[in-house]
């Protein structure tokens, strides 16, 4: 099956006031399948919402893509003119923001908002942009179409707040959606709702999903594989069923550890202290010789400190990074 996005060697860096370079993506490689949810799963400082502003070019004014390919649908994101590129997004390729109460217009009413995404990439009469509005906020709202189209952001819920946000997604017909951690924000029950929506969003217009988060119990059940990120690099990817129950990379293993209750989501009764990892991520502008991770890795080896590990098979579908499995 030909990969929907595929990316190759992907370098960011952001540039300090004082010109110093910080490196926050390293040599990222990764695929996403037609109709597949590749999950991001890593603690914060690993580059997961770098690799989102980059794959649509948002980063911020400091921030620089050094090298690297991201072939969507054959055309090369990182390459594309201004025209092409504003053509895809919000067309071809979406992105749901972390903080919708930030990424909604506080003073223009919500059926708006929608119509104006679809306005920017279609040529449709005002009557038809209504319409495809308010059919769009059914999909989201199926009970309450009608009000949240004349109400404004702060009336919303958080909950509310993100399901707008996943109707404008949706609004153009994308084949891509990138949700940086759209859920977040979300108390746990919420949480559930808006998988629930994607999931059933995501069968019914045959959607891929990047879905970046720091939880992996928003993964269990929901991605196809997952991509475990560590200082801007890719520790581990594999079938989501294998990396949440078999987690072969060391830093993989210690974040589940961290994770209160377990990975599927049942409350663990028993009181006990919370594993930690130890140690604090490295600092990215200047980047350990060796293994990232080897600093803060309880089965670290003298070659770690050395070089970094390249990715290893360790199944025709599951990868890893480190010298454990090979040089």
């Amino acid at each position: 099956m030909t990969p929907l996005l595929q990316v190759q060697d992907l370098h960011v860096a952001y540039i300090s006031r004082a010109g110093q370079k910080s490196s926050a993506l390293a040599g990222l490689s990764f695929e996403v399948l037609p109709g597949e949810t590749l999950g991001v799963l890593g603690e914060s400082g690993s580059g997961k919402s770098t690799l989102a502003a980059a794959l649509l070019r948002l980063l911020p004014g400091n921030g620089i893509i050094e090298k690297g390919i991201a072939l969507f649908e054959g055309q090369d994101l990182l390459q594309a003119e201004p025209r092409t590129l504003q053509r895809l997004r919000g067309g071809r390729i979406a992105v749901i923001f972390q903080e919708p109460s930030l990424a909604l217009h506080p003073t223009i009413r919500i059926g708006e908002q929608i119509r104006d995404v679809l306005a920017a990439h279609e040529s449709l009469s005002r009557r038809a942009l209504r319409q495809k509005t308010l059919r769009l906020l059914a999909d989201v709202f199926p009970a309450d179409t009608a009000r949240i189209a004349e109400s404004y952001s702060h009336q919303l819920s958080g909950g509310q707040q993100q399901r707008v946000l996943i109707a404008q997604a949706i609004a153009c017909g994308p084949s891509l959606v990138v949700a940086d951690e759209p859920t977040a924000s979300l108390d746990p029950s919420t949480q559930q709702e808006i998988l629930t929506l994607f999931r059933k969003l995501r069968e019914k217009f045959h959607l891929s999903l990047l879905l970046i988060t720091h939880n992996p119990a928003v993964l269990a059940g929901f991605a196809d594989r997952i991509l475990v990120m560590y200082a801007g690099k890719v520790a581990e990817i594999g079938p989501a069923e294998k990396v949440l129950a078999s987690p072969q990379h060391p830093y993989t293993r210690a974040l589940l550890q961290s994770m209160p209750g377990r990975v599927e989501g049942h409350a663990n009764h028993h009181k006990s202290k919370l594993a930690v990892i130890p140690g604090e991520t490295p600092s990215l502008e200047v980047p350990a010789k060796g293994c990232r991770f080897e600093p803060r890795c309880a089965d670290r080896m003298e070659l770690c400190t050395k070089r970094e590990p390249a990715a290893v098979d360790v199944s025709e579908s599951h990868a890893v990074s480190c010298f454990k499995y090979g040089e």
